[in-house]
């Protein structure tokens, strides 16, 4: 009974496949929200109730070699995926928060599909037309769609961000991808800041 017990344990511990009824339930997921330079990217993708991979989960719960080796498979098998991504200075515009939201609008609006539901990872998310969504915190870590949303995000994010890095190494992006490390710091005081830097942001932190 005992073994049983934790059998079922890890079972329930893993990712759902739908949190609706909808079989076109899209997730959603950006990354790059926290850094102090570069675009912020959202994926949206759209699962096949029965896929299953063992390493789909949150993407920071990932190695950057998982990432990279899902990529390819969630591109393949999903039924319709897209990207959106809002630059730096459209983030300064308009908050970082409004761009993720925004970043997400667009990966929805860049898939060959249209949506049934929408399920979005966080607690924040305006409508998108007239399809119903929800927002679930942490929901990288509980349902399937988003968790892959968030590996293609990452990994088209950094792929950004290593191009970017190509223009100025001295910031060391292809590591630290922009965000707010004491190695991005000191070259922010050394060298000041690029037209990737996100202006609006604490670039340094004796700075108002």
């Amino acid at each position: 009974m005992h073994s049983l017990y934790i059998c079922e344990q890890i079972k329930n511990m893993g990712l759902e496949a739908r949190f609706s009824e909808y079989r076109l339930e899209v997730g959603t997921d950006e990354a790059g929200r926290g850094c102090l330079s570069g675009p912020v990217v959202a994926a949206a993708v759209i699962l096949p109730k029965d896929f299953d991979h063992p390493l789909l989960n949150d993407s920071k719960k990932l190695t950057e070699k998982q990432r990279l080796l899902l990529k390819p498979i969630i591109e393949q098998e999903a039924l319709s995926f897209g990207l959106g991504i809002v630059g730096e200075k459209e983030i300064d515009k308009i908050n970082i928060l409004q761009a993720s939201i925004l970043a997400m609008h667009k990966s929805i609006s860049a898939m060959p599909l249209l949506p049934e539901f929408i399920i979005v990872d966080g607690n924040k998310f305006h409508p998108y037309r007239e399809i119903p969504s929800q927002t679930i915190v942490k929901g990288d870590a509980k349902y399937k769609s988003i968790a892959a949303a968030s590996v293609l995000a990452k990994t088209y994010r950094d792929a950004l961000m290593l191009s970017m890095h190509t223009q100025f190494p001295e910031y060391n992006w292809k590591k630290n991808k922009g965000y707010p490390t004491r190695e991005h710091r000191n070259a922010i005081r050394a060298f000041g800041i690029t037209s990737f830097h996100r202006k609006t942001f604490r670039l340094l932190p004796e700075t108002s």
